[in-house]
């Protein structure tokens, strides 16, 4: 697996290897604000060659979940500061994942009690998990113009934020299911204005907001995640092939820092992608059913056929801080105990022992 610790340039930034922290929402942020705790799960993990921080929500109406992070409140900006500067003092890189959960949201979760915003007015069919039990995710509201200007606005805003807390740039979160990975489909993307209907219209809406975020704080500070054929949050592609090479095909332009694919059995899909990109493709490996959790010799399997230029894991960060000093070791790796990925203490957060302890 020596093919990890090679150096690899994304954007302006160095990496010393090729191992990069996945994005795990972990759900421990009352208010929108990490807690203290959070410095030290990432600054634990910042022998990634890059850490990809949890989903930050853009907006209050951008939340999914409860206890989830947010970039677009002072509290919350002040909050960050602490974690990157604790990942920096210990030598890593890390970017702020920033996202709007689209319909994916729920009216318990905003103060005005408002409905959730999507490209079109058509329900998940998923719940909201509560400690009181699980709530049906109700229809949305369809974004007007307007409210489609005010979601762009809201993405640079938070990039800028992000920026000002110290984070080394975002990743801009397409995939999963979420806002622009609605706009992205034809089944939840029904629109008959110029931001729905033909495939082109489509992908206006994540085009238009990566430039404009790459406009802010400049295309080397901005990566995107992409799931092509995911069906996660009750999402479905019909033309997932002509999707994503029309995607590629208009983002190519943009000399952003990467692409992030979420690779959900469509290796086909990923290679395609491969081809047409000329930048760095970063990949979150699981080619085959028996490939989850990804597993670090899946990854430098992809990394070794010059599939991806750098593999993104969750699980095995998530329950091995020092991942890339086991890797080198062979092993041996500690499990990840799923029972606390949501919510709690540092119980399955900053507990997890290194190979040396």
């Amino acid at each position: 697996m020596s093919g990890y610790f090679e150096p690899l340039t994304i954007g302006k930034l160095d990496l010393p290897n090729r191992l990069v922290m996945a994005p795990m929402s972990r759900n421990r942020a009352p208010g929108g604000v990490v807690p203290a705790l959070t410095a030290e799960y990432y600054a634990q993990r910042a022998s990634a060659g890059l850490i990809i921080s949890e989903a930050i929500a853009i907006s209050e109406i951008a939340q999914g979940s409860h206890q989830s992070p947010g970039l677009h409140t002072a509290a919350q900006v002040q909050a960050w500061r602490p974690v990157t500067e604790a990942v920096h003092a210990a030598g890593g890189r890390i970017f702020a994942q920033v996202v709007h959960c689209g319909r994916i949201g729920h009216s318990s979760l905003y103060t005005d009690g408002a409905l959730p915003l999507a490209p079109s007015a058509i329900a998940s069919g998923e719940q909201l998990f509560t400690a009181d039990g699980a709530l049906d995710r109700p229809t949305p509201r369809e974004m007007t113009v307007a409210d489609i200007a005010e979601t762009m606005a809201d993405f640079v805003t938070a990039a800028r934020n992000a920026v000002e807390a110290g984070f080394d740039g975002v990743e801009l979160h397409g995939a999963n299911g979420f806002l622009l990975h609605q706009f992205l489909s034809d089944t939840t993307d029904r629109r008959t204005d110029g931001y729905g209907g033909s495939l082109e219209a489509r992908l206006r809406f994540t085009v238009e907001v990566v430039q404009a975020v790459s406009s802010a704080i400049g295309p080397e500070r901005v990566g995107l995640r992409l799931s092509p054929g995911i069906t996660f949050n009750g999402m479905a592609e019909n033309d997932t092939a002509e999707l994503y090479t029309a995607l590629v095909r208009a983002l190519t332009p943009i000399p952003l820092a990467y692409l992030h694919v979420f690779e959900i059995l469509t290796r086909d899909i990923t290679e395609l992608i491969r081809a047409q990109w000329p930048g760095t493709l970063v990949l979150c490996a699981h080619p085959t059913p028996d490939s989850f959790p990804s597993r670090p010799e899946i990854g430098a399997e992809a990394l070794g056929g010059g599939i991806a230029d750098a593999i993104a894991m969750a699980e095995p960060w998530l329950a091995n801080p020092d991942l890339p000093e086991r890797i080198r070791a062979g092993g041996s790796y500690n499990m990840a105990d799923r029972a606390t990925f949501y919510g709690g203490d540092h119980l399955g957060y900053t507990d997890y022992p290194t190979l040396n302890a």
